[in-house]
């Protein structure tokens, strides 16, 4: 099958006193080529975990992920990360840094030079080209990152709170963004946030996650992300089944939150 296929995926960390840490098991997910995925739940319930699995950094101990047809076994540039932070290199300019894939894959300028200069166009960059990393603003600097990502072509992006740092307006637009580079390039996406809101625009998929081990407590498909494409993401907010869905997230997320504080309290 083409797509991302996840499947029984368990993640166990063994201590150096011996005991263990069940971070994920039996996770199970089918995502299809151009869907995208948000992931949100307490802290400590495996999101990260699971988007460094995918991403090829982490081994998982049980399971396996399929990416169209063949297995995951390591990091690979069909699978693009944009991270909290942009780690970018400071020493290179905007355009160095979001040409720097094309040229560690061998490409020659000449091949890879417009598709560079578009996807900084795309992105609201394409005069500061040559700005070093440092000069740009946290928002800015992240809009480098995505578009760094897109320039390997990646058939899967995956974000691990690429917006967590950056102020409530430029937060805003940046989650614009990524709807549109969602809607021009068909790419399937994997956000994972720790905002109710965010994940309830940006996610044409939503899972919630339960902790401890960690694993899918409830999936919802959602208008919002379709919706924000061509519309202000303020006027989203105002739909009456986007505050419904937040409320009943938020609930939820805060009666795991309390179910794992009164564990700590029994344990101590």
């Amino acid at each position: 099958m083409t797509g991302l296929k996840i499947e029984n995926l368990s993640m166990r960390f063994d201590l150096p006193n011996g005991t263990s840490v069940q971070a994920l098991k039996d996770v199970s997910l089918e995502l299809a080529n151009g869907e995208l995925l948000s992931v949100l739940g307490p802290s400590g319930c495996g999101k990260t975990t699971l988007l460094n699995i995918v991403a090829g950094f982490l081994a998982p101990t049980g399971g396996k992920i399929i990416l169209n047809d063949h297995r995951v076994t390591g990091p690979d540039a069909e699978r693009g990360m944009v991270f909290q932070q942009g780690a970018l290199f400071e020493w290179m300019n905007v355009r160095e840094n979001v040409s720097f894939g094309p040229r560690m894959a061998g490409k020659r300028e000449r091949d890879y030079g417009a598709g560079v200069d578009h996807l900084l166009d795309i992105v609201g960059l394409g005069d500061f080209k040559e700005k070093s990393v440092y000069e740009l603003s946290g928002g800015m600097q992240q809009r480098v990152a995505l578009a760094r990502c897109l320039a390997n072509d990646p058939d899967v992006i995956l974000m691990d709170e690429p917006l967590g740092a950056l102020d409530a307006l430029t937060r805003e637009k940046m989650q614009s963004l990524v709807l549109k580079l969602w809607k021009e390039t068909g790419k399937t996406i994997i956000l994972i946030t720790h905002s109710v809101e965010e994940a309830l625009l940006l996610g044409e998929r939503l899972l919630v996650m339960a902790p401890r081990p960690g694993r899918i407590h409830r999936e919802y498909r959602l208008p919002f992300a379709d919706m924000g494409v061509a519309t202000d993401l303020r006027q989203v907010k105002k739909h009456p089944e986007f505050a419904q869905r937040r409320e009943e997230i938020l609930s939820m997320i805060w009666d795991m939150e309390e179910e794992i504080m009164g564990r700590a309290e029994v344990a101590t």
